[in-house]
């Protein structure tokens, strides 16, 4: 009774599978960009607390972007080493640079809310570009890109991947900014659209005041990305771009207890998400990880290995042919034929993940 019981579970995860592949991410695997043009005025935002290296290294990116009308505004968030100095330099060397500074004195929340409200609110364009600045742009066309879809979209969605490195810790990091990008862009194409990545989101300065900036979810450490799209996308207003001279590199973290700590700090906010969004998030991830503990049992105790074997198959072929066009196309092909182990590895992380994830608090951005 068990062995069928478990059987059914397995049958029932493979359907589960099928259907996100046909109805969600194959929209991704047939994506293909739509050649757009736009030219008025952008601002894009960076916020900075104690940045000073990393501002030096990856600003000029942003400063130097082929494109027509567009500021830098840099919000220097209290910061206590070399910042003011290293934007004091490039002020001097870019025109295009605008460097609000927010005093020692001033008492704000915690996380990132007031410092972007306040770039936002200094932006002089009516579209704003928003990046971190651990970031750097892959191209100077990143503001061409980012934006070409602004004539008939507000909101934009880009990617942030973390470059490649060697070591497994890599290739983990990775493989889980794969599936986080493979939901994320496949509900929006699906116009369900969740949440976007602040280090490379773009949207109209009006919806932001269209809803009172980050007030409903002000006391909200995080979720200045996924949070603020929750609440003002729509299933016609958003657009995701993916083409790589789009991209926005970050540097992976380098020890699992740091990028630990980053993924915690990401999926803090994902109990507000709508329940439709919370559904969908929940149901592909726990139909994975039954599917292998299913499938485990079964190679064991199931007496008709023939039938086992076909339907694994068949699922783990699925899903390699749906990540074959994708992965080329959001540059994580590396991971293509070792995809069986890392999604097998990244469950039980993501599973203790979430039983951590009601006893988690942040006390600090940077």
């Amino acid at each position: 009774m068990f062995v069928d019981i478990l059987f059914v579970i397995f049958v029932f995860t493979i359907f589960t599978q099928l259907l996100y592949a046909l109805f969600f991410f194959i929209r991704l695997s047939f994506y293909k960009e739509k050649s757009n043009s736009f030219n008025k005025g952008i601002s894009v935002i960076i916020c900075a607390k104690n940045e000073a290296d990393m501002l030096s290294v990856n600003l000029p990116s942003f400063l130097e972007q082929d494109y027509p009308k567009y500021e830098v505004i840099v919000v220097d968030d209290q910061s206590e080493d070399g910042t003011k100095y290293i934007l004091k330099d490039l002020e001097k060397k870019y025109f295009n640079l605008k460097v609000v500074t927010i005093d020692p004195h001033v008492i704000s929340r915690i996380g990132k809310k007031f410092p972007l409200s306040i770039g936002i609110k200094t932006a002089k364009y009516d579209y704003v570009l928003l990046t971190d600045a651990d970031c750097k742009a892959h191209s100077k066309n990143w503001i061409n890109k980012m934006t070409s879809s602004f004539e008939s979209k507000e909101i934009v969605l880009g990617i942030s991947p973390h470059k490649k490195t060697k070591g497994i810790l890599n290739k983990f990091i990775r493989f889980d900014e794969f599936i986080v990008m493979l939901q994320y862009l496949s509900y929006a194409l699906a116009k369900i659209p969740y949440m976007g990545v602040g280090r490379n989101l773009a949207y109209k300065k009006s919806l932001f005041f269209s809803v009172k900036g980050f007030a409903s979810h002000i006391h909200i450490p995080s979720g200045d990305d996924d949070l603020f799209i929750k609440e003002v996308a729509t299933k016609d207003n958003v657009a995701i771009q993916i083409h790589k001279d789009a991209d926005i590199f970050t540097q992976p973290k380098i020890t699992f207890s740091d990028w630990f700590y980053q993924r915690k700090r990401h999926i803090s906010t994902s109990k507000y998400y709508k329940n439709i969004h919370k559904g969908l998030l929940f149901l592909f991830p726990f139909s994975q990880f039954l599917f292998w503990i299913s499938s485990i049992i079964l190679f064991v105790f199931h007496p008709d290995l023939i039938i086992i074997c076909s339907l694994f198959t068949f699922r783990i072929v699925l899903y390699y042919f749906l990540y074959f066009p994708i992965m080329k196309k959001l540059r994580h092909f590396d991971l293509f034929f070792i995809y069986p182990v890392m999604e097998f590895l990244s469950l039980f992380v993501q599973l203790f993940f979430v039983l951590l994830n009601k006893r988690y608090k942040t006390n600090s951005w940077k």
